[in-house]
């Protein structure tokens, strides 16, 4: 069991599980009825998407330090107490459930999911 940190629109893993997608919007283009069999996500979860002021934030980082301003401001967003519960909550079901988080970019070291994965393994979650 455990939780996967994958990138939406790309092939399943085999054993993935639930496919919840951390974006602020559905998927361009794409019918409501194609979101799950297109590989993209299962369940919608905005939530833990970061806000629009920071994600325009992240797209305009070129340097080390930029991209630093980014980190701290999500990580911020998710200390907030409902974000919090819901990072405790994923990470004890990554005890018990194999799922799946994730975002559209292409970089993970350049995306929130990377911030996500630290966040959830500072929580003891197991993540592949």
């Amino acid at each position: 069991m455990a939780v996967r940190i994958v990138r939406l629109g790309t092939e399943r893993a085999r054993d993935e599980g639930l496919r919840i997608g951390t974006v602020r919007r559905p998927p361009r283009g794409v019918p409501k009825s194609k979101f799950s069999s297109g590989n993209w996500y299962d369940v919608w979860f905005p939530n833990l998407a970061p806000a629009p002021q920071t994600i325009k934030l992240a797209l305009g980082t070129e340097t080390r330090r930029q991209w630093g301003a980014f980190v701290r401001r999500y990580r911020a967003e998710m200390a907030g107490p409902e974000n919090s519960r819901v990072l405790d909550l994923l990470a004890a079901l990554s005890h018990e459930a194999n799922f799946s988080v994730g975002c559209y970019c292409e970089d993970e070291s350049r995306c929130h999911r990377s911030v996500l994965r630290k966040l959830l393994l500072d929580r003891g979650a197991k993540v592949r």
